[in-house]
């Protein structure tokens, strides 16, 4: 089976006001021609209208940064699947580290979550990785797998799953994972989907973590990794734009 696309997604996280962001989408959606790669920007719930209108039409590709295991009701604050879908995403982040632990957020809830962003049509990506504490008692694959089995739902495929590896030690800190690192959580990742899914060869596993232009292209030729989770260099358009040029 040939490698999936790449997918380099921005996370953008709790940044931009309607103006900075209107710009930072234009700049992106004006070099997104041609690109091997799907580029994908999950800006503030905030911004998703503006930046959708910004980019429809282009190749890039529309997302949030969360949703709730419900479709609707009463969640004061919370966005439902379906509100995303109908703001014209169709990409959605669930566990992402900080929200695992800033709201703490257990493998349990990141699985519901991304089952209702399964039943609303979008594509939920499931993020996990471990501590600094964690890696230092050699207990990152262990941490890596459960987090994996506990949060990917049994109906996800390859087709309707991302599954984004960000080793927490690295986000926002400008450490990033030695390749080799990420090689063996890559490859120890896709033998636990092997496990589960028979289509294991064709999810996308995304590295997130302090990635930038520089250390992208030796990142992004490892094996199994078919793309990037990027937060910082993603609030820069030629920065965020280099990173999918260096998919080849």
């Amino acid at each position: 089976m040939s490698k999936p696309r790449p997918l380099i997604a921005g996370n953008w996280k709790m940044n931009g006001r309607r103006a900075d962001g209107l710009a930072l989408a234009k700049g992106i959606a004006a070099g997104a021609g041609g690109l091997k790669a799907e580029l994908l920007l999950c800006p503030p719930a905030t911004l998703i209208a503006l930046v959708g209108e910004v980019v429809k039409g282009s190749s890039v590709e529309l997302g949030g940064q969360d949703c709730h295991f419900a479709p609707s009701g009463a969640h004061t604050g919370d966005i439902g699947a379906p509100m995303l879908a109908d703001l014209g995403c169709r990409y959605v982040i669930v566990g992402h580290s900080e929200r695992r632990a800033e709201h703490e957020e257990s493998d349990g809830l990141v699985k519901a979550k991304a089952g209702a962003a399964l039943a609303a049509g979008l594509v939920p990506i499931v993020c996990l990785g471990e501590s600094e504490a964690e890696r230092d008692r050699g207990e990152a694959l262990a941490v890596v797998a459960r987090q994996l089995a506990g949060s990917l739902p049994d109906s996800a495929a390859g087709s309707t799953v991302v599954v984004a590896y960000e080793p927490i030690w690295a986000i926002g800190t400008g450490r990033t994972a030695s390749t080799a690192d990420i090689g063996a959580v890559h490859g120890h990742l896709r033998s636990e989907l092997a496990k589960r899914f028979a289509d294991a060869a064709s999810f996308r596993l995304l590295y997130g973590g302090s990635v930038k232009p520089s250390n992208c292209p030796d990142i992004l030729a490892l094996g199994n990794v078919d793309g990037a989770l990027v937060g910082g260099a993603s609030l820069k358009a030629e920065d965020f734009l280099a990173i999918a040029r260096a998919c080849s």
